[in-house]
């Protein structure tokens, strides 16, 4: 499901912004908490061997090792990485969020052409829009989570109204190895066509228009930090300036949290048709559908409101009124930053009177 905080960040208030810190659904703690709670565990694990189970040959053999694992650290390219994968992803998971395909536009073409206020009329229309929403839903349980849970079966697809019990049976009939969603559009087409032979859409025109290399850098950068962030107990020359011997790592906790959180971000992002917090609410937007192409093909079909002249008609100069809380936001009309100036007319003058000059001196 979509996770919303429009209201939230409607303005930039001071804690606007920082009280969506505090929030669970939909927050990157929620992505990477098991990760922080296990790269912990290990580390405090590690430290525990190193600092009272090892002996002291081995603590040096450690540190030694520690060492040259914080080197490997700053080796690692993984801000650049990381940029260049959730770039990559986000650009990916915009894509996908364009492609999901609303009925609006092709219901109200269906709703225009498809003329007839007969039983026979409203049937067509009513087949037209179903079909372009089986289409839709056909195709999500390929890709969705949620809406192969909700209609794991063809037998769910009729008692949710969107099959009928015949169009199963020639829809279990055709043999299609590479899947059938692409059937509901061969009979949206065919019926287009029917409803054209009847008469009921008037022009040919109108039948036109209805027709894993950053997974491993980041964990294998952590799994270094294990053991090279660890307070060495003895030093090398090397290491010197660690003095302070700070049992929590808090640095590390905070990169581990960043870096961490950008991977499970964009992680997140790869599938949007699952069931994290963020993941677009697919079974929304199939009711949403059915429900709204069916009122504009039907209920909404051959009907508008009584015509009569509005508040307007005679008056050249149309202004809406504001309400007391709304009166600050009003605005001026905008123009150009030089519609002010008057040089620009003053030099075109003096230039034709150049000109002119010049062609009667050349003549």
């Amino acid at each position: 499901m979509t996770v919303t905080y429009t209201l939230e960040v409607s303005q930039a208030r001071f804690w606007g912004f920082p009280k969506l810190l505090a929030r669970w659904r939909g927050s990157i703690y929620r992505l990477m908490y098991r990760e922080m709670c296990a790269f912990l565990a290990a580390y405090y694990i590690v430290a525990f061997i190193y600092r009272y189970a090892a002996s002291t040959n081995m603590q040096r053999r450690f540190e030694r090792f520690a060492v040259y694992c914080k080197e490997f650290t700053a080796v690692v390219p993984i801000t650049f990485v990381l940029g260049f994968y959730v770039a990559f992803v986000v650009g990916r998971w915009w894509q996908q969020y364009i492609s999901i395909p609303w009925p609006d536009r092709i219901a109200m073409q269906i709703s225009v052409f498809v003329q007839g206020a007969d039983e026979r009329g409203r049937l067509i229309r009513r087949a037209l829009v179903r079909y372009l929403n089986l289409l839709a839903v056909l195709t999500f349980q390929s890709t969705s989570t949620v809406i192969k849970k909700r209609f794991p079966t063809i037998e769910h697809l009729v008692d949710a109204g969107l099959l009928t019990a015949n169009e199963r049976a020639d829809l279990e009939a055709t043999v299609a190895p590479h899947g059938i969603w692409w059937i509901p559009a061969q009979w949206f087409a065919q019926l287009a066509m029917v409803a054209r032979k009847e008469g009921r859409i008037f022009d040919d025109m109108h039948l036109k228009s209805l027709i894993d290399v950053v997974t491993i850098a980041v964990y294998s950068f952590f799994a270094s930090c294990l053991f090279g962030r660890q307070y060495l107990l003895y030093g090398t020359k090397l290491n010197e300036r660690h003095e302070v011997d700070y049992y929590v790592p808090v640095f590390t906790i905070l990169q581990f949290f960043f870096y961490v959180g950008w991977l499970k971000v964009a992680e997140s992002m790869i599938c949007p048709f699952g069931e994290d917090d963020d993941d677009f609410d697919m079974n929304w937007l199939v009711d949403r559908n059915v429900q709204v192409g069916y009122v504009i093909v039907d209920q909404m079909h051959s009907k508008y409101p009584k015509l009569s002249r509005d508040i307007f008609w005679d008056n050249l100069e149309s202004e809406m009124p504001y309400t007391q809380a709304a009166a600050n936001y009003k605005r001026e009309p905008f123009f150009g930053s030089t519609t002010a100036m008057k040089l620009a007319l003053v030099f075109l003058a003096c230039f034709h009177l150049a000109s002119a000059i010049c062609a009667l001196i050349n003549s």
